[in-house]
């Protein structure tokens, strides 16, 4: 336990530090699990003999599971919160993966993808709501920490995929569960915790799930971060997925310098996600999402127009700037929508994402079609959609 520091504001209670790493430490082992099955799509396609078509349902299988559902997971925990339903996401997770391992035909692929993604779906309404019981006030800090979980797993995952799943074969998959026994039995201490506080404060009135703000306001709000979200996940996305491609096209670099460069990038969108959170419990969520979405915008249409030194420097600057946003926009959600942590989570960790890696995808189709160039001159004009952030209404404090 880590009590408060001196002199914050009487909001802010004790955090329980140790619960809050624990669900970001899941995040991370739940992260990398859920990336593996995209890093093996090379790998099942020549096992399979897969074509594009049947690449395409297993992603589709797979989003519709780990996010589409997620809303509705997260409206049924709100009503009814299940302590426990975290370790069985690992266990759906656990199974899926060993599924993976040995499955003898594209049907089986199939029904393993669902497995991982419905495990996915669980785990992250629930243990974004244990993150911010666990918070003591400091939403911002416990979504930062949680969030960092999830963006170290999917850089993780392939890198497993990579050396040891594709160097011993597809079985060796069921060998990497073994994160699902160690999550499992993380998130049942977890769960145990949750049910202790639960008792705790259960004398405690139930907060009030009164909007702040006219319905129709509300309604407004949401949709604006939802836009945002997607639009940040799918210009993240744009340069995690294509910027290796980018600079060896435009800068003539190595493959090795071409993945230093993008290890920067990942490590400045590490390093935005930790201290979005804490600087968004100082000044405010709507603060920080109006610094990260509007401040990125110059940076991002340079970018196309730099040479290989400021690409670099303008990478990293915007993976630090833009990536503080979201602890900031799933804390300004959780305001909005009081006393439903867990449909915001299912939103923001599902649909919001979901949508992002669609708008990734038609890049591609653009790359293909146009150029790697053309789409990144496209991206750069993406963050003006973030322009929208000025129709955020403030939250009334109570």
């Amino acid at each position: 336990m880590v009590a408060a520091f001196s002199g914050t504001p009487a909001r802010f209670e004790k955090t329980t530090i140790s619960i809050v790493v624990a669900v970001s430490v899941c995040h991370l082992l739940n992260d990398i699990m859920q990336s593996l099955l995209v890093s093996l799509y090379p790998m099942f396609r020549e096992n399979y003999a897969l074509d594009f078509v049947q690449i395409g349902l297993l992603t589709m299988t797979f989003q519709i599971t780990a996010s589409l559902l997620q809303p509705i997971v997260g409206l049924v925990t709100d009503r009814w919160p299940m302590p426990y339903s975290l370790p069985i996401g690992m266990v759906c997770t656990f199974s899926g993966l060993v599924m993976l391992g040995y499955a003898g035909n594209f049907p089986l692929l199939l029904v393993a993808a669902s497995l991982i993604g419905f495990g996915s779906a669980i785990f992250h309404p629930e243990s974004s709501r244990v993150a911010r019981l666990a918070s003591g006030g400091r939403h911002g800090l416990a979504q930062s920490l949680f969030q960092l979980g999830g963006n170290a797993g999917s850089a993780v995952g392939p890198l497993l995929a990579a050396f040891i799943v594709l160097p011993h074969g597809q079985s060796s998959v069921a060998w990497l569960s073994v994160l699902a026994v160690i999550g499992f039995i993380v998130l049942s201490w977890v769960g145990n915790w949750y049910v202790n506080h639960r008792r705790q404060h259960a004398s405690r009135p139930l907060p009030s799930k009164a909007l702040p703000l006219a319905r129709n306001k509300v309604l407004w709000a949401l949709l604006i971060l939802i836009l945002l979200t997607a639009t940040k996940n799918v210009y993240l996305a744009s340069i995690s997925s294509y910027f290796t491609f980018y600079v060896t096209d435009k800068f003539q670099l190595s493959v090795r310098d071409a993945q230093l460069m993008l290890a920067l990038f990942l490590g400045s969108v590490a390093a935005g996600t930790i201290l979005g959170g804490p600087v968004g419990d100082r000044f405010g969520a709507r603060f920080v999402i109006w610094f990260s979405i509007l401040g990125v915008i110059p940076f991002a249409m340079l970018m196309p127009y730099a040479n290989l030194f400021w690409t670099g420097v303008l990478t990293v600057v915007i993976g630090l700037v833009l990536a503080s946003a979201f602890p900031a926009i799933v804390v300004f959600a959780q305001e909005l929508l009081p006393g439903r942590v867990g449909l915001v989570a299912g939103i923001f960790f599902g649909f919001a994402f979901g949508a992002g890696g669609l708008g990734a995808a038609l890049l591609g189709d653009l790359a293909d079609t146009h150029g790697i160039s053309f789409v990144y001159t496209i991206c750069s004009y993406l963050p003006l959609l973030g322009l929208f952030t000025v129709f955020l209404p403030r939250i009334p404090r109570h």
